[in-house]
């Protein structure tokens, strides 16, 4: 429902006090704040519509109204005003320039939260299944590790526990075999090619590539470590997300986990420019008392990433969104220039 002038004004005004103090705003600090030559009866006759519509809510300890999660997405749809940040002043803090990409990300991961004072979160840019080498060593009896490089020289490792003890002149001969025959490939292109090619060779050996590739494949596609989160302490000091032990159990499961961040994170990859996830509104977000500020970045005009901040729903969004702006601008523009 569209909101008159009034109420746009009161909402806006309830919202940024509420911001400002975490207690609940009545009718005659309304008056005051909102510029509006309005009696105290009027502001209350507007609050409660604005209540009975889902905007604000009254505590039951206070007279006061608080804003739901449907009143701060009017808000920061339609009400906010932005602040300026110097894009060049928040680039001599954003210690971007590095020959490593994850470096990088690393440090406006930093960045985002020391200028927010919550948390900042990068989710990388997600590892392409392509391997240049594999190698086996022989653990143990029927253990395995399997080491795959990345064309970018990155290393993963991944244990098979096999069902056949492999001497070390077999591991040598099948890693010798895929390296020559598929090194460059995308693992899923090269299962679908053992498929039929290896009909020639032992079973056994058959056996050892088709585990070693889907092994390899599972590691190229996990994305666990392809989060970077800094200042999650800083949540702690906001009573809002600390108040009671329910609340840090959620955070601390959300930041262990990662799935549910990730999830959120990757949605807003596929949106353009500042999304912003508020708690209690979005299902995407754990926690009710919790919103996150997120905007993809990108390398070389291609969306590779997203980053954002994590905060409570009380939260200075005119701040947050072009700290959070700014900061994809940046490291889009570092990555395409390294």
């Amino acid at each position: 429902m569209q909101l008159d002038n009034r109420a746009q004004t009161l909402l806006k005004a309830l919202v940024e006090r509420y911001i400002a103090d975490g207690q609940p705003v009545g009718s005659r600090a309304l008056s005051k704040i909102s510029g509006l030559d309005l009696s105290p009866a009027t502001i209350r006759n507007i609050m409660a519509d604005l209540e009975e519509l889902g905007y604000v809510a009254s505590p039951h300890t206070s007279a006061g109204r608080v804003p739901t999660p449907r009143g701060y997405r009017i808000f920061v749809d339609t009400l906010l005003t932005v602040q300026h940040l110097d894009e060049q002043a928040v680039g001599a803090q954003l210690r971007l320039q590095s020959p490593q990409p994850q470096k990088m990300i690393t440090n406006a991961a930093q960045m985002l939260s020391s200028l927010s004072q919550f948390a900042g979160v990068v989710l990388s840019p997600r590892r392409e299944s392509v391997f240049q080498q594999i190698e086996f060593l022989r653990l143990g009896e029927k253990r395995i590790l399997l080491v795959i490089v990345a064309p970018n020289g990155d290393v993963q490792n991944r244990l098979l526990l096999t069902d056949v003890d492999y001497s070390p002149a077999q591991l040598v001969q099948s890693a010798n075999y895929i390296n020559q025959n598929y090194g460059g490939l995308a693992f899923d292109e090269v299962h679908a090619r053992l498929q039929t090619e290896l009909r020639q060779l032992r079973d056994d050996m058959g056996r050892l590539m088709q585990v070693a590739v889907e092994a390899g494949s599972e590691a190229m596609a996990d994305d666990s470590d392809n989060m970077v989160i800094a200042g999650e302490r800083n949540l702690l000091s906001v009573s809002d997300l600390s108040s009671n032990m329910t609340s840090l159990r959620q955070m601390f499961d959300m930041f262990e986990q990662k799935t549910g961040l990730m999830q959120l994170l990757d949605v807003s990859s596929k949106a353009s420019g500042v999304q912003i996830y508020i708690g209690g509104e979005s299902s995407l977000v754990p926690m009710d008392e919790m919103s996150v500020v997120t905007a993809p970045y990108t390398a070389n005009g291609k969306i590779v990433g997203t980053l954002g901040v994590i905060g409570p729903t009380r939260m200075a969004y005119e701040r947050v969104i072009p700290i959070v702006d700014i900061t994809a601008k940046l490291l889009s523009n570092a990555l395409t220039h390294n």
